[in-house]
């Protein structure tokens, strides 16, 4: 079955991860590129259109839009050549390519970590760290969604530019936004119970994408037998767990990552990425801010090094997404 990427195969810093060899798994090497030595491509998230389908393929058809089932396909190229069992078709009316594209990593990151650690009940809190990032802004969305209360942290930022951010997220659903200096001031803790009625409402539920002191500032108002998840490690900084949080408040640490869940749940991966996608399509559920990055027979390189350089840099302006023109 041979497909080409249409206008959206993104950026994600686990991309960026597998090229420099610090991820657990590295993409494929193969010789069918037509280079000397054997090449692997990069990326884990593409919006494909079906270009042809050979006799014997059942669940696709040409122009049908296709996502991976699994992760490691290579998705930074413009065609591929693939069996059907490896992509799940996506029925597109209603959907823009970049949302279908983006839908299989961040959003679904997000719901699964906020479905399957512990039972949050409408009303509960929980708190998260990189609440502007693309999973941040999904577990926002679908937090307020089910009747949760948040807690955002993210990144000071001068001046009004800080204030504008704090409102956008609180219109996207966040209960309360706070910066990572106000996160690790003395009195946080007294304002986090003020917030939940006195601790009567409990801080059920933490997600953790910076580590360092940063997570444990994070962790220190968590309610007892709460759950800590990390899904990343942006400050590249070692957790340092207190044996208190352990023996008197029995809090949990736990990881999701969601390559190896969905490698291992494909069929609800496919049921949480309908969920999502409905959402989209009633308009129920804001897209993260994008930055188109054109990649034609003509882009010069650096345009694409200062690009996939970015995905890894604070402060940016949106996800970078490659679009695909004359190539």
């Amino acid at each position: 079955m041979a497909t080409r990427v249409r206008c959206s195969t993104p950026l994600n810093p686990a991309d960026i991860n597998q090229i420099q060899g610090t991820y657990p798994t590295v993409p494929p090497f193969t010789s069918t590129l037509g280079t000397p030595q054997p090449t692997a491509v990069p990326g884990n998230e593409a919006c494909f259109e079906v270009l042809a389908a050979g006799s014997g393929v059942k669940s696709v058809s040409k122009g049908d839009w296709v996502i991976a089932k699994h992760t490691g396909l290579g998705t930074w190229r413009t065609h591929l050549q693939i069996e059907e069992e490896k992509v799940t078709r996506v029925e597109r009316e209603g959907l823009r390519s970049e949302q279908v594209g983006t839908v299989g990593v961040n959003p679904v990151t997000a719901y699964r970590m906020l479905k399957d650690f512990v039972k949050l009940d409408e009303g509960d809190w929980w708190i998260q760290n990189g609440a502007n990032s693309g999973v941040g802004r999904a577990a926002i969305q679908l937090g307020k969604r089910w009747g949760y209360n948040s807690i955002a942290v993210i990144r000071s930022r001068p001046g009004e530019e800080g204030e504008k951010l704090k409102k956008e997220l609180e219109d996207l659903g966040a209960t309360k936004v706070v910066t990572d200096e106000e996160l690790q001031q003395k009195g946080f803790k007294g304002q986090v119970k003020e917030w939940t009625n006195g601790g009567r409402s409990p801080l059920k539920l933490a997600l953790n994408c910076v580590g360092g002191d940063a997570a444990m500032a994070m962790a220190s108002p968590l309610s007892s037998g709460a759950c800590m998840v990390t899904y990343g490690a942006m400050s590249k900084s070692p957790m340092r767990v207190g044996a208190s949080m352990l023996i008197f408040k029995d809090l949990r640490f736990s990881g999701f990552w969601v390559s190896r869940w969905s490698d291992a749940h494909p069929e609800e991966k496919k049921k949480t990425v309908d969920v999502l996608l409905e959402m989209m399509r009633k308009g129920e559920f804001k897209d993260t801010p994008m930055v188109e990055v054109r990649w034609d027979w003509g882009t010069e390189k650096e345009v694409l090094v200062e690009a996939v350089q970015g995905t890894l840099e604070g402060f940016r302006k949106g996800k970078g997404v490659f679009v695909f023109g004359d190539t």
